[in-house]
This record gives structure tokens, C-alpha cells and sequence, in this order.
């Protein structure tokens, strides 16, 4: 079912608590290439169901941590999103601690190969030690597009096969797919609570994303016109498949630490001035400085962020802001604004502009 087969004779297959005892490739190893930054989130930001003595999961990104917690409610499963506070999930390497709790894990969510190398090096020395931890590819089964003609050459080898963008959950109806493989894999994980964790991916499809594809797709209905200019990596190229929308990236590869090149502004500017483009998104976990210049050198009044859900901040963990909240407090209000439907000032709530417009 994986995109990684782990080995399952008894006799070959060493527990958790095995590796981590013998010193383990995988903890040995530390995930090379590591940057320094601290891998594991505090339990106070990633745990549901915190004390329970049942089974856990942990997540390599944060949108499949958020579906994992909404389908565990109701059973002893324990989920853990893996990155940390304030960073982007595509883009950072993680220390060992990381590693010590992908081995501890019950279970390992993770988005399919060539999108987290982290996660690729993880999964393959899981495999080399015959760590027993249960692998969900949250993938599986999802039709990814191609890539955009202007994508960085570079990049051509990300995703499922050459060519493929892989941000595919921004697409709430390919979203779907990813909570229905969560939903196996918790099954799995928990049989006697398979009826729970089903019926929580049931409503969960059926009611919150079935909703915000529906407000979404009134969003852009409603807009006369059909570019948005994004002062932001790669990662929006499903939501204008969705929509019918032209989404222009600034920064043309996939990972939100790509440089932007003079010709990357060149390119921005001349779009802003053929579409009359007042209002711009800009990458929250990403830098301001590129949007912050094409607000001094062209007509733009603002920028205004958007998210590829890839990472909280800390205010969004105090909140307990998931998938969801995230799409009705972040993204929908950008969208509005920067396609014109409204004012920054008639979205998002009181005090949403002041607070959002040229965030730092």
C-alpha cells in the first residue's frame, strides 16, 4: 500500500524501544544534514488526547497532523505533529530528537516520497533496521498536476515522478484522499476504535472540507478578475486549478527558502501593471523583503498573507488553529482582497487589515 515496504517476519522485525536501546542506524544517524534546529514539538502544541496510554502517531507536516488529531477525537490514539513551531514543513532538516520520536512511534504519517528528504531518510533507515513503526502515506492514490512551465529546472524531480507539483492538499477535494488514507492507517493502528476514527473522516470530508471548497469556490466565482500575484514559493498551483485562477508565484521553485531572482520582480512588476494589482499575498514562514519591494516600486498598496497550511505560528497553536481555521482566517480573507472582491477592511473580522497588512 506504501510507496516503502517494511520488512515483517517476526524474527527480523526489532522493536522501538530496540533500536533506540542498540543505538539504531536511524538515531545513529541523527537524519543527516541536519541544521541545528530543534526537531520535537512540545506536547502542549502537538498532542491530542494528551495521557492516554493508546497508540501514536506522529505527522512529518503539519496539515496531515491537523487531519490525524480531527479523525483520532473519541479514541486512545495519541498524534504528534513533528515540526516545530514557526517553521515551514517543507524546507528544514531536523535534529535527532526528531528521529528518537519517529522511533518511539507507533505509527509515521508522512506525505510520500521526494517531498521531505528528512522523511525519505527516515522511512529508508526505518526500513535497513527493520524498525517496526507502521508507515501512512498520506499520497497514496492522489492525482498530482503537472508543474508550472515556469518552475526552476532544478526542481523538476520533486513529487510523485518528474513534473508533478506535490502541494496537492491545498486542493480541499484531493484533501479528501489524504484524510481517507489517514482514516486506514488509524484503523489499522486501532481496530477495536476503527468505527470512530472512520466516522470522524467521514464527517470531517463530508461537512469541513466539502465547505471550504464551497467557499472558496464562491470566493473566486465572484471575481472579476482571474490572476493573483503572490510574493511566495511554488505552492498555490492547486488552488488555481481548482478555482480557474492564474496563481503567479514570485519565487518559482517549491521550497519557501528559493531566491528570488531580479527577473522573478521583472516578471511580478509587469504582471501588477497589466492587471491594475493593488493588493498582493505574501508567504507567512516565508521572507517579506521581495513583497516589500514591490510595494515601494509599484502600484501595489500591500501584501496581505497566505499560507500553504505547511506550518503554524505561535499565536495559531494558543488558538488551536487547524486545516480549517487556517482557510477562513489566513488564506479565504487574502484571496478576497487581492482578487478585489472586498476591502481589507470588510474581511477577516475587526482588526484583521491592521494586524495583517504588511505583517512582519
Amino acid at each position: 500500500m506504501d510507496d516503502y515496504e517494511i520488512g515483517t517476519e517476526t524474527e527480523r522485525t526489532i522493536s522501538r524501544r530496540q533500536a533506540l536501546a542498540t543505538g539504531g542506524g536511524l538515531l545513529a544517524t541523527g537524519l543527516a544534514g541536519c541544521t541545528g534546529l530543534t526537531g520535537s514539538t512540545s506536547s502542549d502544541d502537538s498532542e491530542e488526547n494528551s495521557g492516554s496510554e493508546g497508540p501514536v502517531a506522529v505527522a512529518s507536516f503539519f496539515s496531515f497532523y491537523d487531519f490525524a488529531r480531527e479523525l483520532a477525537d473519541g479514541t486512545p490514539i495519541t498524534v504528534k505533529n513533528l515540526v516545530p513551531t514557526g517553521l515551514h514543513g517543507h524546507g528544514w532538516e531536523p535534529n535527532a530528537s526528531v528521529t528518537r520520536d519517529i522511533i518511539e512511534a507507533d505509527a509515521f504519517i508522512h506525505v510520500g516520497k521526494d517531498f521531505q528528504p528528512w522523511a525519505d531518510r527516515a522511512i529508508q533507515t526505518l526500513k535497513d533496521d527493520d524498525v517496526d513503526t507502521q508507515l501512512i502515506n498520506v499520497r497514496e492514490g492522489v492525482e498530482l498536476v503537472e508543474l508550472a512551465a515556469s518552475l526552476d529546472p532544478d526542481e523538476e524531480g520533486v513529487g510523485q515522478g518528474r513534473g508533478k507539483d506535490p502541494h496537492f492538499w491545498l486542493d480541499p477535494r484531493r484533501a479528501k484522499t489524504s484524510v481517507d488514507n489517514i482514516a486506514d492507517g488509524l484503523a489499522e493502528l486501532a481496530p477495536d476504535h476503527e468505527a470512530t476514527v472512520r466516522e470522524n473522516a467521514e464527517t470531517y470530508n463530508s461537512e469541513v472540507l466539502a465547505r471550504i471548497d464551497a467557499d472558496y469556490q464562491a470566493i473566486f466565482d465572484a471575481a472579476d478578475r482571474k490572476v493573483v500575484q503572490l510574493a511566495a514559493h511554488n505552492a498555490f498551483q492547486y488552488i488555481g486549478v481548482r478555482y480557474g485562477v492564474e496563481m503567479r508565484p514570485l519565487v518559482v521553485n517549491l521550497a519557501a527558502s528559493g531566491d528570488v531572482k531580479p527577473s522573478d520582480i521583472t516578471e511580478a512588476k509587469a504582471v501588477i501593471d497589466e492587471h491594475d494589482i493593488e493588493y498582493i499575498g505574501a508567504g507567512v514562514f516565508e521572507t517579506r523583503k521581495p513583497a516589500k519591494q514591490l510595494v515601494a516600486e509599484t502600484a501595489v498598496s500591500a501584501y496581505f498573507p497566505v499560507t500553504p497550511y505547511a506550518g503554524v505560528r505561535e499565536e495559531w497553536v494558543a488558538n488551536d488553529w487547524g486545516y480549517e481555521e487556517i482557510a477562513y482566517n489566513i488564506n479565504m480573507p487574502t484571496f478576497e482582497v487581492v482578487l478585489g472582491n472586498k476591502s481589507p477592511e470588510e474581511v477577516g473580522g475587526e482588526g484583521w487589515a491592521e494586524q495583517w497588512r504588511n505583517f512582519e
